[in-house]
């Protein structure tokens, strides 16, 4: 990883997402924290539905909060005020799922990719016509590939045009939600690969959604667990490796595949049983509960607050038990 800052780049303060249903109102966000530091990578991960998505859209601007903000270098108005939002999407892009849904299929791969400077009025045609075959070498395409559409590219190929129109107009901060759950396993260590090597070049900043805990554990600096719009657990990558503290996390953990049979056969398993509950009209309780195999009248009762406890941040009325000093692996 590259030598990090402590300067804080984008926070995230109180942030809640809601969506008015037909029964209720629902929950997809819920009061969440969270820093991110200047050259680093923040992986977000938790079990699908959970809201990783919808507060990394958060953070772009593209929804807006229900409570709380997001700030950016300081700057609260940014994403406050709608005449500022175009300054912030030059500071901020974002990296989507699906590599082909993503890129008109109507225009060209250069096109595309010049689409954003051309909106912030960066250059003139010609540098940017050579900004585009820039961007198309740094991201391991040909200059050639500026004249074809999105369908004549394979999945990773579409997915490295997306990057490099991320990063046509300079950026300083990325959300990449979930980049590469849309390619084949053979290609997404490519992408990751790519994603790590322009951020050591460009000096790039990261919020990493994904719900691969091995991809994640490999590209990210710190990594926060989330779990019915709440994160749960935020600690240093190696640190919630080796040590993970919410239940929820160490079922996560569990269910990862390790690459040495013997300690593959001598994993622990946690299983959960259960689904997850709604996220329409929460209790007022820890959201893990009905799940949890720790559980006690405490956890029905208060909802935990997202604390430091031995060295981790975690959101558990029993994190500091004996019972979670247990490692997953024995």
């Amino acid at each position: 990883m590259m030598s990090k800052n402590s300067q804080i780049l984008v926070e995230i303060k109180d942030v809640s997402k809601f969506f008015k249903v037909s029964s209720g109102i629902l929950k997809a966000v819920n009061h969440v924290n969270l820093e991110i530091k200047k050259g680093e990578t923040v992986g977000l991960v938790g079990e699908s539905g959970c809201g990783k998505s919808t507060l990394g859209k958060v953070i772009m601007g593209i929804y807006s909060p229900t409570t709380g903000q997001v700030i950016y270098h300081g700057k609260k108005e940014l994403l406050v005020k709608k005449e500022n939002l175009f300054e912030y999407a030059k500071l901020a892009q974002i990296i989507f799922q699906d590599p082909y849904s993503s890129l008109d299929p109507r225009m060209t791969v250069g096109s595309i990719i010049e689409e954003g400077m051309i909106i912030h009025n960066m250059y003139n045609k010609k540098v940017r016509k050579e900004r585009v075959y820039e961007l198309l070498d740094l991201v391991g395409l040909n200059r050639e590939h500026a004249n074809r559409y999105p369908h004549e590219f394979s999945g990773g190929q579409r997915q490295r045009i997306g990057i490099a129109r991320a990063l046509a107009i300079e950026p300083e901060f990325i959300v990449c939600d979930e980049p590469i759950s849309a390619l084949d396993v053979s290609i997404q260590s490519q992408i990751i690969n790519l994603l790590k090597d322009l951020q050591e070049k460009l000096g790039l900043t990261y919020l990493f959604i994904a719900h691969d805990l091995n991809i994640v554990k490999y590209i990210s600096d710190r990594i926060a667990v989330m779990y019915l719009g709440n994160i749960v657990e935020l600690s240093d990558s190696d640190e919630l490796y080796e040590k993970p503290l919410h239940p929820y996390t160490r079922a996560l953990l569990s269910a990862v595949p390790i690459p040495d049979p013997k300690k593959e056969r001598a994993k622990e398993r946690q299983l959960l049983e259960g689904d997850v509950p709604s996220p329409i009209n929460p209790k007022h309780c820890c959201p893990f509960v009905s799940r949890c195999p720790h559980a006690t009248d405490i956890c029905s009762r208060d909802f935990p607050e997202l604390e430091m406890k031995k060295g981790h941040l975690v959101a558990c009325h029993h994190a500091d038990e004996p019972i979670y000093n247990r490692e997953i692996i024995k």
